[in-house]
Protein backbone atom coordinates (compact mmCIF):
# COMPACT_ATOMS: atom_id res chain seq x y z
CA UNK A 1 0.00 0.00 0.00
CA UNK A 2 2.82 2.38 0.86
CA UNK A 3 4.49 1.78 -2.51
CA UNK A 4 1.17 2.37 -4.27
CA UNK A 5 0.76 5.65 -2.45
CA UNK A 6 4.27 6.72 -3.43
CA UNK A 7 3.60 5.72 -7.03
CA UNK A 8 0.46 7.84 -7.10
CA UNK A 9 2.50 10.83 -5.91
CA UNK A 10 4.94 10.50 -8.79
CA UNK A 11 4.36 13.12 -11.55
CA UNK A 12 2.33 11.77 -14.46
CA UNK A 13 4.93 12.99 -16.96
CA UNK A 14 7.61 10.83 -15.40
CA UNK A 15 5.32 7.81 -15.33
CA UNK A 16 4.59 8.36 -19.02
CA UNK A 17 8.32 8.34 -19.83
CA UNK A 18 8.70 4.73 -18.68
CA UNK A 19 6.42 3.04 -21.25
CA UNK A 20 7.65 5.50 -23.91
CA UNK A 21 11.26 4.52 -23.21
CA UNK A 22 10.30 0.83 -23.28
CA UNK A 23 8.58 1.26 -26.68
CA UNK A 24 11.58 3.12 -28.12
CA UNK A 25 13.91 0.42 -26.76
CA UNK A 26 11.82 -2.35 -28.34
CA UNK A 27 11.64 -0.52 -31.70
CA UNK A 28 15.39 0.00 -31.73
CA UNK A 29 16.09 -3.62 -30.79
CA UNK A 30 13.70 -4.96 -33.42
CA UNK A 31 15.37 -2.93 -36.21
CA UNK A 32 18.97 -3.87 -35.50
CA UNK A 33 19.33 -5.97 -38.65
CA UNK A 34 17.90 -3.15 -40.79
CA UNK A 35 20.34 -0.74 -39.17
CA UNK A 36 23.31 -3.03 -39.81
CA UNK A 37 22.26 -3.57 -43.43
CA UNK A 38 22.01 0.21 -43.90
CA UNK A 39 25.49 0.70 -42.46
CA UNK A 40 26.89 -1.86 -44.91
CA UNK A 41 25.10 -0.21 -47.85
CA UNK A 42 26.36 3.24 -46.88
CA UNK A 43 29.90 1.88 -46.70
CA UNK A 44 29.68 0.70 -50.31
CA UNK A 45 30.52 -2.88 -49.33
CA UNK A 46 28.63 -6.06 -50.15
CA UNK A 47 27.42 -8.08 -47.18
CA UNK A 48 28.72 -11.36 -48.63
CA UNK A 49 32.31 -10.07 -48.74
CA UNK A 50 34.73 -10.51 -45.82
CA UNK A 51 34.76 -6.81 -45.01
CA UNK A 52 30.99 -6.50 -45.44
CA UNK A 53 30.30 -9.46 -43.15
CA UNK A 54 32.63 -8.06 -40.50
CA UNK A 55 31.07 -4.59 -40.71
CA UNK A 56 27.53 -6.00 -40.52
CA UNK A 57 28.48 -8.06 -37.48
CA UNK A 58 29.92 -5.02 -35.70
CA UNK A 59 27.01 -2.73 -36.64
CA UNK A 60 24.49 -5.32 -35.44
CA UNK A 61 26.09 -6.53 -32.21
CA UNK A 62 27.36 -3.23 -30.83
CA UNK A 63 23.94 -1.59 -30.39
CA UNK A 64 22.43 -4.95 -29.39
CA UNK A 65 24.83 -5.42 -26.48
CA UNK A 66 24.49 -1.81 -25.36
CA UNK A 67 20.68 -1.96 -25.48
CA UNK A 68 20.70 -5.15 -23.42
CA UNK A 69 23.19 -3.65 -20.97
CA UNK A 70 21.12 -0.51 -20.45
CA UNK A 71 17.88 -2.44 -19.95
CA UNK A 72 19.24 -5.10 -17.62
CA UNK A 73 21.42 -2.80 -15.53
CA UNK A 74 18.55 -0.32 -15.14
CA UNK A 75 16.11 -3.00 -14.01
CA UNK A 76 18.66 -4.46 -11.61
CA UNK A 77 19.33 -1.00 -10.21
CA UNK A 78 15.65 -0.48 -9.45
CA UNK A 79 15.30 -4.00 -8.01
CA UNK A 80 18.19 -3.31 -5.65
CA UNK A 81 16.08 -0.67 -3.93
CA UNK A 82 13.57 -3.37 -2.95
CA UNK A 83 15.94 -6.19 -2.11
CA UNK A 84 19.18 -6.01 -0.23
CA UNK A 85 22.11 -8.04 -1.58
CA UNK A 86 21.68 -10.43 1.31
CA UNK A 87 18.08 -11.18 0.37
CA UNK A 88 18.91 -11.66 -3.31
CA UNK A 89 21.85 -13.86 -2.41
CA UNK A 90 19.63 -16.04 -0.24
CA UNK A 91 16.99 -16.29 -2.98
CA UNK A 92 19.38 -17.64 -5.62
CA UNK A 93 21.74 -19.54 -3.39
CA UNK A 94 18.91 -21.73 -2.13
CA UNK A 95 18.85 -23.96 0.92
CA UNK A 96 20.77 -26.88 -0.57
CA UNK A 97 24.20 -27.14 -2.12
CA UNK A 98 24.06 -26.39 -5.83
CA UNK A 99 20.41 -25.33 -5.97
CA UNK A 100 21.31 -21.74 -6.77
CA UNK A 101 23.70 -22.90 -9.51
CA UNK A 102 21.02 -25.17 -10.93
CA UNK A 103 18.41 -22.41 -10.94
CA UNK A 104 20.84 -19.99 -12.59
CA UNK A 105 21.80 -22.56 -15.25
CA UNK A 106 18.14 -23.33 -15.97
CA UNK A 107 17.46 -19.60 -16.25
CA UNK A 108 20.17 -19.50 -18.90
CA UNK A 109 18.19 -21.91 -21.10
CA UNK A 110 15.39 -19.39 -21.63
CA UNK A 111 17.72 -16.45 -22.29
CA UNK A 112 18.99 -16.85 -25.89
CA UNK A 113 21.98 -14.54 -25.52
CA UNK A 114 25.42 -14.81 -27.04
CA UNK A 115 28.30 -14.69 -24.57
CA UNK A 116 28.80 -10.91 -24.74
CA UNK A 117 25.08 -10.29 -24.35
CA UNK A 118 25.01 -12.46 -21.22
CA UNK A 119 27.65 -10.27 -19.57
CA UNK A 120 25.16 -7.48 -18.69
CA UNK A 121 23.08 -9.96 -16.70
CA UNK A 122 26.27 -11.32 -15.13
CA UNK A 123 27.19 -7.81 -13.96
CA UNK A 124 23.62 -7.22 -12.80
CA UNK A 125 23.62 -10.40 -10.73
CA UNK A 126 26.94 -9.49 -9.12
CA UNK A 127 25.75 -5.97 -8.34
CA UNK A 128 22.68 -7.47 -6.63
CA UNK A 129 24.90 -9.56 -4.37
CA UNK A 130 24.33 -12.93 -6.04
CA UNK A 131 27.14 -15.40 -5.18
CA UNK A 132 29.99 -15.50 -7.65
CA UNK A 133 29.68 -19.20 -8.47
CA UNK A 134 25.95 -18.83 -9.19
CA UNK A 135 26.55 -15.94 -11.58
CA UNK A 136 29.11 -18.04 -13.44
CA UNK A 137 26.60 -20.88 -13.84
CA UNK A 138 24.30 -18.41 -15.59
CA UNK A 139 27.12 -16.85 -17.65
CA UNK A 140 28.06 -20.29 -19.01
CA UNK A 141 24.55 -21.64 -19.54
CA UNK A 142 22.96 -18.57 -21.15
CA UNK A 143 24.90 -18.64 -24.41
CA UNK A 144 25.72 -22.36 -24.49
CA UNK A 145 22.40 -24.03 -23.61
CA UNK A 146 19.34 -22.18 -24.89
CA UNK A 147 16.23 -22.91 -26.88
CA UNK A 148 17.80 -21.75 -30.15
CA UNK A 149 20.72 -24.15 -29.86
CA UNK A 150 18.46 -27.01 -28.79
CA UNK A 151 15.93 -26.40 -31.58
CA UNK A 152 18.62 -26.29 -34.24
CA UNK A 153 20.38 -29.37 -32.89
CA UNK A 154 17.05 -31.20 -32.77
CA UNK A 155 16.30 -30.34 -36.38
CA UNK A 156 19.79 -31.13 -37.69
CA UNK A 157 20.89 -34.13 -35.62
CA UNK A 158 17.83 -35.55 -33.85
CA UNK A 159 16.49 -35.58 -30.31
CA UNK A 160 19.23 -37.83 -28.92
CA UNK A 161 21.97 -35.34 -29.75
CA UNK A 162 19.87 -32.38 -28.58
CA UNK A 163 19.06 -34.07 -25.26
CA UNK A 164 22.66 -35.11 -24.65
CA UNK A 165 23.83 -31.59 -25.44
CA UNK A 166 21.26 -30.18 -22.99
CA UNK A 167 22.39 -32.51 -20.21
CA UNK A 168 26.11 -32.05 -20.74
CA UNK A 169 25.84 -28.28 -21.22
CA UNK A 170 23.88 -27.84 -18.00
CA UNK A 171 26.33 -30.11 -16.20
CA UNK A 172 29.29 -28.00 -17.34
CA UNK A 173 27.52 -24.80 -16.24
CA UNK A 174 26.48 -26.14 -12.83
CA UNK A 175 29.75 -27.89 -11.98
CA UNK A 176 31.90 -25.00 -13.18
CA UNK A 177 29.87 -22.57 -11.08
CA UNK A 178 30.15 -24.84 -8.05
CA UNK A 179 33.91 -25.16 -8.44
CA UNK A 180 34.43 -21.41 -8.86
CA UNK A 181 32.14 -20.74 -5.91
CA UNK A 182 34.03 -23.23 -3.72
CA UNK A 183 37.37 -21.61 -4.55
CA UNK A 184 36.22 -18.37 -2.89
CA UNK A 185 37.66 -16.06 -5.53
CA UNK A 186 35.58 -12.97 -4.78
CA UNK A 187 38.83 -11.12 -4.03
CA UNK A 188 39.63 -11.41 -7.74
CA UNK A 189 36.67 -9.29 -8.77
CA UNK A 190 37.70 -5.83 -9.88
CA UNK A 191 37.60 -3.39 -6.97
CA UNK A 192 34.60 -1.43 -8.25
CA UNK A 193 32.59 -4.64 -8.71
CA UNK A 194 33.60 -5.96 -5.30
CA UNK A 195 32.38 -2.76 -3.68
CA UNK A 196 28.96 -3.16 -5.29
CA UNK A 197 28.90 -6.93 -4.70
CA UNK A 198 30.00 -6.55 -1.11
CA UNK A 199 27.02 -4.50 -0.09
CA UNK A 200 27.37 -0.96 -1.41
CA UNK A 201 23.77 -1.29 -2.55
CA UNK A 202 22.66 -2.50 0.86
CA UNK A 203 22.40 1.07 2.07
CA UNK A 204 19.70 1.62 -0.50
CA UNK A 205 16.96 -0.79 0.57
CA UNK A 206 13.23 -0.85 0.50
CA UNK A 207 12.74 1.47 3.46
CA UNK A 208 12.07 5.14 2.95
CA UNK A 209 12.29 5.43 -0.84
CA UNK A 210 9.57 6.66 -3.15
CA UNK A 211 9.23 5.57 -6.77
CA UNK A 212 11.04 8.58 -8.16
CA UNK A 213 14.07 7.77 -6.01
CA UNK A 214 13.97 4.13 -7.09
CA UNK A 215 13.89 5.07 -10.79
CA UNK A 216 16.71 7.55 -10.31
CA UNK A 217 18.70 4.78 -8.64
CA UNK A 218 18.33 2.71 -11.82
CA UNK A 219 19.73 5.58 -13.92
CA UNK A 220 22.68 5.97 -11.54
CA UNK A 221 23.34 2.26 -11.87
CA UNK A 222 23.54 2.62 -15.67
CA UNK A 223 26.01 5.52 -15.43
CA UNK A 224 28.24 3.68 -12.96
CA UNK A 225 28.49 0.39 -14.86
CA UNK A 226 28.21 1.52 -18.49
CA UNK A 227 30.83 4.21 -17.88
CA UNK A 228 33.31 1.53 -16.81
CA UNK A 229 32.76 -1.23 -19.35
CA UNK A 230 31.90 0.47 -22.67
CA UNK A 231 35.47 0.53 -24.11
CA UNK A 232 35.84 -3.20 -23.46
CA UNK A 233 32.50 -3.91 -25.10
CA UNK A 234 33.48 -2.07 -28.29
CA UNK A 235 36.92 -3.69 -28.39
CA UNK A 236 35.49 -7.15 -27.81
CA UNK A 237 32.87 -6.87 -30.53
CA UNK A 238 35.42 -5.40 -32.96
CA UNK A 239 37.67 -8.43 -32.45
CA UNK A 240 34.70 -10.74 -32.92
CA UNK A 241 33.66 -8.94 -36.11
CA UNK A 242 37.10 -9.30 -37.67
CA UNK A 243 37.24 -13.00 -36.86
CA UNK A 244 33.66 -13.52 -38.01
CA UNK A 245 34.41 -11.96 -41.37
CA UNK A 246 37.86 -13.36 -42.13
CA UNK A 247 38.43 -16.79 -40.50
CA UNK A 248 38.07 -19.50 -43.21
CA UNK A 249 35.71 -22.36 -42.46
CA UNK A 250 37.67 -24.88 -44.55
CA UNK A 251 40.75 -24.44 -42.38
CA UNK A 252 38.81 -25.34 -39.23
CA UNK A 253 37.20 -28.35 -40.92
CA UNK A 254 40.61 -29.71 -41.93
CA UNK A 255 41.84 -29.54 -38.34
CA UNK A 256 38.73 -30.99 -36.70
CA UNK A 257 38.40 -33.76 -39.26
CA UNK A 258 41.65 -35.48 -38.25
CA UNK A 259 41.31 -38.63 -36.18
CA UNK A 260 43.73 -37.69 -33.40
CA UNK A 261 43.50 -37.27 -29.64
CA UNK A 262 44.49 -33.63 -29.92
CA UNK A 263 41.64 -32.70 -32.28
CA UNK A 264 39.23 -31.87 -29.43
CA UNK A 265 41.69 -29.60 -27.56
CA UNK A 266 42.62 -28.00 -30.88
CA UNK A 267 38.95 -27.33 -31.64
CA UNK A 268 38.47 -25.71 -28.22
CA UNK A 269 41.53 -23.50 -28.72
CA UNK A 270 40.34 -22.53 -32.20
CA UNK A 271 36.90 -21.67 -30.85
CA UNK A 272 38.04 -19.27 -28.12
CA UNK A 273 38.97 -16.37 -30.47
CA UNK A 274 35.62 -16.68 -32.26
CA UNK A 275 32.41 -14.88 -31.36
CA UNK A 276 28.86 -15.66 -32.38
CA UNK A 277 25.62 -16.91 -30.86
CA UNK A 278 24.02 -20.35 -31.07
CA UNK A 279 21.96 -19.45 -34.13
CA UNK A 280 25.12 -18.43 -35.96
CA UNK A 281 27.38 -21.32 -34.95
CA UNK A 282 25.05 -24.34 -35.28
CA UNK A 283 24.85 -24.06 -39.11
CA UNK A 284 28.66 -23.87 -39.13
CA UNK A 285 28.75 -27.05 -37.05
CA UNK A 286 26.52 -28.73 -39.62
CA UNK A 287 28.82 -27.63 -42.45
CA UNK A 288 31.92 -28.83 -40.62
CA UNK A 289 30.38 -32.24 -39.96
CA UNK A 290 29.40 -32.44 -43.62
CA UNK A 291 33.08 -31.95 -44.50
CA UNK A 292 34.16 -34.84 -42.29
CA UNK A 293 34.69 -33.31 -38.85
CA UNK A 294 33.78 -35.49 -35.85
CA UNK A 295 30.54 -34.61 -34.04
CA UNK A 296 32.09 -34.41 -30.57
CA UNK A 297 34.97 -32.29 -31.85
CA UNK A 298 32.69 -29.83 -33.61
CA UNK A 299 30.32 -29.59 -30.63
CA UNK A 300 33.30 -28.89 -28.38
CA UNK A 301 34.25 -26.17 -30.85
CA UNK A 302 30.69 -24.84 -30.70
CA UNK A 303 30.70 -24.77 -26.89
CA UNK A 304 34.04 -23.00 -26.89
CA UNK A 305 32.85 -20.35 -29.34
CA UNK A 306 29.72 -19.47 -27.40
CA UNK A 307 30.94 -19.98 -23.81
CA UNK A 308 34.62 -18.97 -23.95
CA UNK A 309 34.81 -16.36 -26.69
CA UNK A 310 37.74 -13.93 -26.69
CA UNK A 311 35.43 -10.89 -27.00
CA UNK A 312 33.56 -12.08 -23.90
CA UNK A 313 36.84 -12.43 -22.01
CA UNK A 314 37.91 -8.93 -23.08
CA UNK A 315 34.65 -7.52 -21.70
CA UNK A 316 34.95 -9.58 -18.52
CA UNK A 317 38.48 -8.21 -18.02
CA UNK A 318 36.89 -4.97 -16.80
CA UNK A 319 34.88 -6.97 -14.25
CA UNK A 320 37.26 -9.77 -13.25
CA UNK A 321 40.96 -9.90 -12.44
CA UNK A 322 43.23 -12.21 -14.42
CA UNK A 323 43.36 -15.11 -11.87
CA UNK A 324 39.57 -15.38 -11.92
CA UNK A 325 39.42 -15.19 -15.72
CA UNK A 326 42.09 -17.91 -15.95
CA UNK A 327 40.15 -20.09 -13.50
CA UNK A 328 36.93 -19.57 -15.46
CA UNK A 329 38.62 -20.55 -18.73
CA UNK A 330 40.34 -23.56 -17.16
CA UNK A 331 37.27 -25.00 -15.43
CA UNK A 332 34.89 -24.46 -18.34
CA UNK A 333 37.49 -25.60 -20.86
CA UNK A 334 38.02 -28.85 -18.97
CA UNK A 335 34.27 -29.49 -18.96
CA UNK A 336 34.03 -28.82 -22.70
CA UNK A 337 36.90 -31.22 -23.40
CA UNK A 338 35.09 -33.97 -21.50
CA UNK A 339 31.91 -33.30 -23.48
CA UNK A 340 33.80 -33.48 -26.78
CA UNK A 341 35.46 -36.78 -25.94
CA UNK A 342 32.15 -38.16 -24.62
CA UNK A 343 30.30 -37.37 -27.86
CA UNK A 344 33.09 -38.84 -29.97
CA UNK A 345 33.08 -42.01 -27.88
CA UNK A 346 29.35 -42.76 -27.91
CA UNK A 347 28.16 -41.30 -31.24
Amino acid sequence: MADSARLEKMPAGKLFMLPLAAILWFLAYSRLDDFANAVVRLSGLERDTHAGAALHFFAYDTPKVFLLLVAVVYVMGVIQTFFSPERTRALLAGRRLGLGNTLAALLGIVTPFCSCSAVPLFIGFLSAGVPLGVTFSFLISAPMVNEIALALLLGLFGWQVALLYLFTGLTVAIVAGLVIGRLGMERHLQDWVREIHGGQAAAMNEAGLDWEQRLRAGLRHIREILGRVWPYIILGIAVGALIHGYVPQDFMASIMGRDAWWSVPAAVVLGIPMYTNAAGIVPVVEALIGKGAALGTTLAFMMSVIALSLPELLILRKVLKLPLIATFVGVVGAGILLVGYLFNAIL
